[in-house]
């Protein structure tokens, strides 16, 4: 394995693979096998979104090319993607291509404007059974994705990607030198023309560029109401494109042993949308797939490989067009089945897995797996699933706080006073555990004092600090007094500043 490159910038990686003919042949083949392996799915999941395979080609090229300069991981792959093609699919059914570009420059715009405002810090809120879900549902859409394209079809499509399928599965026990899944569409095309077999292939879909990417401006009315029917579109691929790319980040980040910066690869992801969408394409984010590939299986580690997957992808479908249309759609579909059936996290639903996973756990991950598959929308299915995991954490810990009667003398030096109970309060103090604090309490049965030792608690919002002064109240109702101790600092510094100010309490 090629030792990994550490410096103090991403510029200095560069310079040290172009003084270094081995690590530069390394960063040329990872860039080369790469592009060869974005050729198919960029095709694929244009035919998801719905548009001509050159907008998912033209994509990959000026995503790779944008993001290699912009972003903040060296050696990842950004491209076209699945995510953001289920995103843009229905908006290129209903208003066509332009509002496509508008919709990605805008995406881009977003992407930039939360980069800036921090939302990298916000993935640490992330669940993991939420991402477990994330990657799950992407993969049941995907390959669903595939179905109208194995039902009314000849019978020679089915034959034909049960082939691709096995040479997926087995070419890779012989030899990953090549992608196994260019390969399967090697073969597969061979015999669709040697053999003129007559089955659906990428030139039925639409045509494949024969020239170079150029700038193009959308033709779209600049109105209230275009902003009205792009910005949920555009915010939603945003916030898809920054969450799967900052995770792919995360997971280089643990390969390599490394670090990046996750703001600059958010505002870079922004920059290369807006590229992308001057340019025709349908936008993109980062590609785990692919990425693995570059920086596992080839040992790519500078922005020299993900520049020139781009390059080479551009001189293949531009050079090779014609070709690349006799590609038959079986083919495709045998590879997205596979991207589908390697995207899903298999040991989530493990009934091993399941038995020893926490129901709470297991429940946010089939919430979020099931609002994404049902809304067809990866960022509402995130959201839902995240909201899902804070109601669950905030059940769990709030059945964590419990209010103790202390015997007389048990737990102090010195007996206790006649006429007076000491509470012993253990747990965290917030708006879920605290609403229950009131009617722990025995305010006609407790003598004249009443002492509560919060030393093994903290106080965490106003909601538990009312509760406090609700106690106090009904003790003082009845003539009773309340001493609170134990407090820490910062609880003490809280119950000091809003106790007997909260209008309601009681």
């Amino acid at each position: 394995m090629m030792p990994m490159i550490r410096s103090g910038s991403a510029e200095g990686s560069v310079l040290a693979a172009l003084h270094s003919p081995k690590q530069l042949r390394v960063e040329v083949l990872a860039g080369l096998v790469v592009a060869l392996a974005l050729i198919p799915e960029a095709i694929s999941f244009s035919i998801i979104a719905g548009v001509d395979p050159r907008v998912g080609l033209f994509a990959s090229f000026t995503m790779a090319v944008t993001i290699a300069i912009t972003g903040g991981r060296r050696a990842m792959i950004s491209a076209a993607t699945g995510a953001v093609a289920l995103v843009i699919a229905p908006l290129v059914r209903t208003h066509g291509l332009d509002y496509l570009i508008a919709t990605v420059i805008l995406a881009g715009v977003f992407q930039i404007v939360l980069s800036v405002a921090g939302v990298a810090k916000l993935m640490r809120f992330v669940p993991r059974s939420v991402m477990v879900g994330f990657v799950n549902a992407l993969a049941i859409l995907i390959f669903t994705a595939q179905l109208p394209h194995l039902f009314g079809v000849a019978w020679l499509v089915y034959p034909m990607v049960a082939a691709g399928l096995l040479i997926m599965v087995y070419l890779p026990k012989l030899t990953t030198i090549v992608p196994a899944p260019l390969i399967a569409i090697v073969v597969l095309t061979a015999l669709t023309v040697l053999f003129t077999l007559d089955v659906p292939n990428v030139g039925d879909e639409g045509a494949l560029p024969s020239s170079l990417p150029s700038l193009l401006l959308p033709h779209i009315p600049l109105t209230f109401e275009t902003l009205r029917v792009i910005a949920p579109f555009a915010l939603a691929m945003a916030l898809v494109g920054l969450m799967e790319s900052l995770m792919t980040a995360k997971l280089v980040d643990d390969i390599t042993d490394s670090h990046s910066d996750k703001t600059r690869e958010g505002w870079g992801q922004g920059l290369a949308n807006i590229v992308t969408g001057f340019f025709g394409g349908m936008g993109g984010c980062a590609m785990i797939g692919q990425t693995m590939i570059n920086v596992k299986v080839s040992g790519a580690r500078t922005r020299i490989s993900t520049f020139l997957a781009g390059v080479f992808l551009l001189i293949l479908v531009v050079g090779l067009g014609g070709l690349v249309a006799k590609i038959p759609m079986a083919a495709l579909v045998a590879v997205m089945i596979m991207v589908s059936a390697g995207t899903m996290d298999w040991h989530s639903i493990a009934p091993k897995t399941l038995r020893r996973m926490p129901i709470a756990e297991t429940t946010v991950m089939l919430v979020a797996v099931a609002v994404t598959v049902v809304t067809r929308n990866l960022a509402i299915g995130v959201v839902v699933g995240v909201l899902t995991a804070m109601v669950a954490f905030a059940h769990r810990v709030a059945h964590f706080t419990e209010v103790t009667p202390i015997p007389e003398s048990v737990g102090t030096n010195e007996p206790q006073e006649s006429g007076t109970q000491v509470y012993k309060v253990r747990g965290e103090l917030f708006f879920a555990s605290s609403n229950d604090l009131v009617y722990q309490f025995d305010y006609t049965g407790d003598p004249g004092h009443i002492v509560i030792d919060m030393t093994d608690t903290h106080i965490w919002d106003a909601s538990t600090v009312a509760a406090l002064d609700a106690i106090t109240t009904k003790y003082a109702a009845k003539g009773k007094t309340v001493e609170i101790i134990g407090l820490n600092p910062a609880s003490e510094a809280r119950h000091d500043l809003l106790s007997g100010h909260l209008t309601g309490a009681h």
